[in-house]
């Protein structure tokens, strides 16, 4: 499997985990399908970063939900 492969699956491993779990993202105006959109926007952005381009899971997750909460989106527990 390629690098850019595995990437991928892991990142979506992870999405799937995190679905599956007591948090959701939300933002105060913005609907939960918009959601999608800025996640893969920030997910591109962070990729294209040359210091998380070895392929360091962890670091490219974080880097993504940095980018996320700084559009105004936040990890919340479900009710």
């Amino acid at each position: 499997m390629t690098r850019p492969a595995r990437l991928l699956c892991s990142i979506m491993l992870v999405s799937l985990l995190t679905a599956c779990g007591s948090a959701e993202w939300v933002h105060p105006t913005r609907p939960k399908d918009q959601y999608a959109q800025d996640y893969n926007k920030c997910q591109a952005d962070t990729l294209r970063d040359p210091k998380l381009q070895q392929g360091i899971q962890l670091l490219i997750i974080q880097a993504t939900e940095r980018c996320l909460q700084k559009q105004g989106w936040r990890l919340v527990e479900k009710e």
